[in-house]
């Protein structure tokens, strides 16, 4: 095992027993990336001076006895969407192919403050539109289990660089499952945390709930440890709790998790919410993996809340967030704005001040009825996304078992049903489906219960992984390196 291959904790402890240097994690992390990376194209903007140096310094606070911050010594990969002082940050987009910003973003502030190393950006969609990892600035990101295929998104570079070994620690970005989709593509863990957890002074719109900043890692433990050095209360974001004189956000609130004891909890198991569209494939998988373990909880009944209402809502208030985002660059520079930003603006366009209103109205009733739903169930467990990984050419499924989707983001509505709801909700490895693709469990917890749905999760990882059907799946690195480049693939640069 080489040292990038260390969990982020087990990293961490041997850095502070002195039995780890930095020097050499961020060095082995950067022989990985630029081992892997030709095959998959997950690290595209690379930051490894800087790193060095960075490590360099976290050796000699070893070395002078400091007290030492959580994630010291740690490198850490940041989406593409997340700026970093002096690191390219093109947020997939032609017209920012040249941004270098010129401070970190606040999420990034807390990561360097709490000893994490920037290794590098890792690849996403154009703006995060759309959950297939591909541009026309750095082309398509692939699947670590089978390069052809979608690593998903909008997070795919993270989470494609944590199963391969690049980085222990990874940041994300989620409205339609971009956290949860490709940590379920590629045998990761994601977690969409309640809205304002994790502080972003970026939202167009402020006040909106659906976009949010989280963690990626290969473990719920790591998650965690990550989470810790994220949350925080930031008047810069209008839904981030701050109270003068007090922190809200602690990080003791998720490291360590609550212990959980499965055998008490009532859970509900859907594999559709009762409207999304998922692939027979992965219905049967998810009973297969959840008949194996359902028999841990007190109660375990296939019921789910009512979600009707959910497609139109979540369209209509998705389309005037990207409208709020980004209608002056599709005025402005449309040769260089792709499909996905495209179709999103010109639907919101279509829509009036009463389908807003509707909108907003539908997702308060919806939102009571899952309340309600949660006196009666401590968790949801459904599959984390609809289908299994399709070959990245393909922009979005069009069907699904033969039935067309509704629009280019109605496959990832298993997702986007919690989103809609402002729930927080775990996407958990959980062996590989029928056709040898990572499988995963998204579990959803009750409003606020952030911490409370990461204990369930580590509890149930670490029941599951002792068997070889529901543990965790780990690429085979040595195929990765001597696969041929993904940039030679025919339609690896564009959206199209």
């Amino acid at each position: 095992m080489q040292p990038c291959d260390l969990t982020a904790r087990e990293a961490r402890t041997l850095i502070g027993r002195k039995q780890l240097s930095p020097v050499e994690l961020v060095e082995s992390c950067i022989a990985r990336v630029e081992a892997v990376d030709p095959a998959v194209n997950a690290m595209v903007a690379r930051d490894f001076p800087r790193a060095r140096a960075a490590a360099r310094a976290a050796e000699a606070a070893v070395a002078r006895g400091d007290d030492l911050p959580p994630l010291h010594g740690l490198p850490v990969g940041v989406k593409d969407l997340e700026e970093v002082a002096g690191l390219r940050t093109t947020f997939g987009s032609p017209i920012f192919r040249d941004h270098v910003p010129v401070r970190d973003q606040v999420m990034v502030t807390n990561l360097k403050r709490a000893g994490g190393i920037v290794l590098g950006k890792t690849n996403t969609p154009e703006w995060g539109a759309g959950a297939n990892t591909r541009n026309a600035v750095y082309g398509a990101t692939g699947n670590p289990f089978d390069p052809t295929r979608s690593a998903a998104g909008s997070s795919g570079g993270s989470a494609v660089a944590l199963a391969t070994g690049m980085v222990p620690l990874a940041t994300g970005s989620d409205v339609g499952g971009s956290l949860r989709n490709p940590a379920a593509f590629c045998g990761v863990v994601g977690f969409r945390p309640s809205p304002g957890l994790v502080p972003d002074e970026t939202r167009a719109i402020g006040w909106t709930p659906l976009p949010v900043l989280g963690p990626m890692a290969r473990t719920v433990p790591d998650l965690c440890l990550l989470l810790s050095a994220m949350a925080a209360g930031d008047p810069s974001d209008p839904l981030g709790a701050t109270v003068p004189g007090r922190r809200v956000r602690t990080p003791d609130s998720f490291d360590p998790l609550p212990r959980i004891d499965l055998a008490g909890l009532r859970v509900a198991i859907t594999p559709d919410f009762g409207f999304a569209p998922t692939e027979r494939h992965i219905r049967e998988v998810f009973a297969e993996k959840t008949g194996g373990f359902r028999h841990v909880f007190a109660l375990a009944d296939e019921v789910e809340p009512d979600c009707l209402g959910t497609d139109e809502a979540f369209a209509v208030l998705r389309g005037v967030n990207f409208l709020a985002a980004h209608l002056e660059r599709v005025r402005t520079h449309p040769a260089d704005v792709g499909p996905n930003v495209r179709a999103n603006v010109e639907a919101a366009l279509r829509c009036t001040a009463e389908d807003v209103a509707r909108a907003e109205v539908l997702q308060t009733v919806i939102t009571r009825r899952w309340q309600d739903f949660f006196t009666e169930f401590d968790v949801i467990i459904s599959p984390s996304i609809t289908i299994s990984p399709r070959p990245w050419r393909e922009l979005y499924p069009a069907e699904i078992d033969g039935v067309p989707t509704r629009s280019y983001f109605h496959w990832l509505a298993l997702a986007y049903a919690v989103t809609l709801v402002g729930h927080p909700a775990v996407s958990l490895p959980v062996g590989t489906d029928r056709n040898g693709m990572p499988f995963g469990l998204q579990i959803v917890g009750p409003r606020g219960g952030d911490a409370f749905v990461l204990g369930v999760a580590a509890e149930l990882e670490a029941l599951l992984a002792g068997d070889p059907r529901t543990a965790r799946p780990v690429p085979d690195v040595s195929r990765l390196q001597a696969a041929p480049p993904i940039s030679n693939m025919p339609g690896f640069l564009g959206v199209g």
